[in-house]
């Protein structure tokens, strides 16, 4: 892989810059709705350019309206598979060696906003949005918000996120440091490739190397909490609630919840 090359599977792209930066860009505009298939091929390229010499960041961005609205459950609620094997693959992402500066405009929703705590580093323009709407669909969080979420923001705004499911935009997540910088939506991109760029200003062999032990914690309690995840909603996504949820965000209004 070499300079100007684009990849391109699955919705996602893949080129190589300057300055030892590359970009992959989510495809799949507006909404940039994930499955497995993306996931996987996310994963897939950073390992690949990890293998490359020339390449020292990367930077994660999507085209369109939307960074990712998380997974479409317009198309029936199963477009992202069995929460288990969607999960495998998350897991590479945060096992990646290269660090990751995601830029988010517009949606970071549920599985969306998991993506995006899985880069070391956010950008997000002030129109941007933040939620972790999965108790508003009725069902558990996932994509390892019970390990990322806390050690961003804390583990008191985290419950407050979870629990409530409510939006925020990029100013608040600036506030609550879910966002480590703001940026017009037209400098977005420029401004996360300025992170990168000093990032790989750095001796490449002792980022990966620093990165590797700062994060190792944060691996080890992702891969725990997958799994706990990834059991508790297959388990309530057989609730009525589930169904409920997931019907009244279809019909934009308000879940009427019983418990059951």
């Amino acid at each position: 892989m070499s300079d100007a090359i684009r990849i391109e599977q699955d919705g996602v792209t893949a080129t190589v810059g300057d300055h030892h930066v590359a970009t992959v860009q989510l495809g799949r505009p507006p909404n940039n709705f994930f499955d497995v298939a993306m996931i996987r091929r996310i994963a897939d390229l950073y390992d690949a350019l990890a293998a490359e010499r020339d390449v020292r960041v990367i930077v994660l961005c999507a085209s369109g309206k939307h960074f990712c609205a998380g997974a479409d459950f317009g198309a029936g609620g199963g477009a992202t598979g069995r929460p288990g094997e969607l999960y495998r693959e998350a897991i590479r992402l945060f096992a990646a060696e290269l660090p990751v500066v995601a830029a988010v405009q517009g949606a970071a929703i549920g599985g969306g906003l998991g993506l995006a705590c899985s880069a070391d580093f956010r950008v997000a323009a002030p129109q941007a949005r933040f939620a972790a709407n999965f108790a508003r669909l009725g069902f558990h969080h996932g994509f390892a918000l019970t390990a990322t979420l806390p050690a961003i923001v804390g583990q008191q705004r985290a419950l407050d996120l979870l629990y409530t499911g409510r939006r925020i935009d990029g100013n608040e997540a600036h506030r609550l440091g879910l966002a480590d910088h703001l940026a017009d939506p037209g400098e977005l991109l420029a401004t996360a490739h300025e992170i990168a760029r000093d990032i790989a200003a750095s001796a490449p062999l002792a980022v990966r190397s620093i990165r590797a032990t700062m994060r190792a914690p944060l691996l080890d309690a992702v891969r725990q909490a997958v799994g706990r995840e990834a059991a508790e909603q297959q388990r309530l996504q057989q609730t009525a609630d589930w169904h409920e949820g997931v019907r009244a965000s279809l019909e934009r209004r308000e879940p009427k919840f019983a418990g059951a």
